[in-house]
């Protein structure tokens, strides 16, 4: 069993499919196996694929294996009637997941990333704690959490992810995505605009028709507290998971809120008919002291990130239409002062809020939240923008990485089995025959120039094969593939010029492995200069 446990939990890569696999053929098939060893392996495979026992699409699942392993005291043995009495119910989830057909296929190893990212952030101690709402002066200032929530709920938590805080200012693309989606566009808008204001989030000043300028400022977010019901859709887009109210925090933000009040007053004196103000001033503090935690924040970014369906429970609590202009906001307007510059340098919609928390959004892909108290001069979380800076400088979630053709960044989301084959038929075809222009305009598009086909032979081995000098100097001098990749009859690039007889492939072949294998005994600092990789335009040309 020890065996077949280590096999199961094994990180070897297309792995998960043979597990898959052998679950079925084990524990459906052959022997019965004891329940407390079946649930234990269950949940650490799910755990591998980004799943969490708690995910409420899995409860009824896992509630029928905790009852078998409360009855294992019998000796009950998972056999393949209760195996599908079990699983049955979720069998398209957990098929998804151990074929690794999730957004983030590779989940272990971008996690594994995010950690990385985690711990050097934590470095990070500049910045202060917000003083000028008395109960956010408590909070110590080396807290630091960070969760994310893919589309397809695969979850993920380090730090202090279970501390709660308030939203502030997080709140008010929700509340004015609730607002679209309950009263439309045109009627929100009708209060409140769509523009960066270049000023402070809590300026007294309105624009040119005398609306605030858009919803992400202190008097835009009074504003849209007046036309909505905000907590049940909270709740909703957390999955229901973990959404309080901090009373201390909401009598902070009273005893302190001079200039609210007075934007209140001034919207008043410009739109008297917009709204009640004492009562929205209550609730707009009010919205501002809802608590939740990295791990339910980063569910309800996961539903912006996920057009506004929940990813954990299914549930569609947003309109298409309030997310996306939720996001054109979050994008433009979101982060203080600082907006340009996070469009600019990370590309990806977001809001902060003073107690520390930034929401983050990658569309189609997950949502993040970040938590540390400690600020900069425009009141954003220190960690969180760094946070946000690291994450766009490893992966390619920038939004218009994909017109950059300067530096490769890691793509963890999955490749469609479609696109990946086109890909193998383009390259091969590219160098078959011995179209070196295309080859550029493939490696400048960053296609992966060492894919292999159904026989493992790169674009390097038919080349070869084929003699084409200058497309195998392109894939040697430019790309730097891998000289030694053996096809399924064991041969590497250079056997196969050396079988057609290329001996000028043979000849560039066998001077690039010699400088691959010098490269490597080398060490770092006296290593032999070959030319770049394809990051720029011009080392491309």
């Amino acid at each position: 069993m020890a065996s077949l446990t280590t096999s199961f939990l094994s990180p070897q890569p297309n792995l998960c499919v043979v597990n898959l696999f052998i679950y079925f053929i084990v524990f459906c098939l052959l022997e019965p196996l004891h329940c407390i060893v079946f649930f234990t392996v269950t949940c650490l495979a799910l755990k591998r694929t980004g799943l969490i026992v708690s995910d409420p699409r899995l409860k009824d699942c896992m509630d029928k294996l905790q009852h078998s392993v409360s009855e294992s005291c019998h000796d009950v043995m998972m056999d393949r009637e209760l195996f599908h009495k079990c699983v049955g119910g979720n069998i398209v989830l957990l098929i998804q997941a151990f074929r690794k057909k999730f957004i983030i296929p590779e989940f272990e190893s971008f996690v594994s990333k995010i950690d990385q990212i985690y711990d050097t952030v934590q470095k990070n101690h500049n910045g202060h704690v917000a003083v000028y709402i008395p109960h956010l002066a408590k909070f110590s200032p080396d807290l630091w959490g960070v969760s994310l929530c893919t589309v397809d709920g695969q979850r993920h938590s380090v730090g202090d992810t279970k501390q709660p805080f308030c939203l502030q200012s997080c709140v008010k693309p929700l509340e004015y995505a609730v607002a679209i989606h309950e009263a439309g566009t045109e009627k929100v808008h009708r209060y409140v605009g769509m523009e960066p204001s270049g000023l402070k989030f809590n300026k007294l000043y309105l624009d040119e028709e005398d609306k605030p300028h858009n919803p992400m400022v202190n008097a835009g977010a009074i504003v849209i507290s007046s036309l909505i019901k905000m907590m049940e859709f909270i709740k909703k887009m957390a999955g229901q998971e973990y959404v309080g109210f901090s009373n201390a925090t909401f009598q902070s933000e009273k005893e302190t809120g001079d200039r609210n009040f007075a934007i209140g007053y001034y919207l008043k004196e410009k739109k008297p008919t917009c709204f009640s103000l004492y009562s929205k001033y209550i609730i707009s503090f009010q919205l501002c002291s809802i608590e939740v935690t990295c791990e339910s924040g980063s569910v309800m970014a996961a539903t912006l990130a996920h057009g506004g369906i929940c990813p954990i429970t299914g549930e569609r609590v947003l309109s298409a239409e309030a997310v996306r202009n939720t996001l054109s906001l979050m994008h433009s307007c979101g982060m203080y002062d600082f907006s340009g510059q996070m469009a600019f340098h990370v590309g990806l919609p977001a809001k902060s809020g003073v107690s520390g928390a930034v929401l983050l959004v990658v569309p189609n892909v997950m949502g993040v939240m970040c938590w540390s108290p400690p600020l900069d001069r425009v009141g954003n979380s220190v960690r969180g923008i760094h946070f946000c800076q690291e994450l766009v400088s490893s992966f390619n979630f920038h939004n218009y990485d994909n017109l950059r053709h300067l530096v490769k960044k890691q793509d963890p989301r999955r490749q469609d089995g479609d696109d990946r084959n086109k890909s193998v038929v383009s390259l091969m075809f590219a160098a078959y025959s011995g179209d070196v222009s295309a080859l550029r305009r493939f490696a400048l598009s960053l296609m992966d120039m060492e894919l292999k086909d159904y026989d493992s032979r790169t674009a390097l081995h038919v080349a070869a094969g084929e003699g084409h000098v200058d497309v195998v100097r392109f894939l040697t001098d430019a790309c730097k593939v891998n000289p030694f990749v053996k096809d399924r009859w064991g041969n590497i690039p250079l056997d196969d010029a050396m079988q057609f007889g290329h001996s000028a492939v043979v000849k560039v072949l066998q001077d690039y492995q010699v400088a691959c294998q010098e490269q490597e005994r080398l060490p770092v600092a006296d290593t032999i200069p070959i030319a770049p990789k394809l990051e720029t335009v011009e080392g491309m040309v």
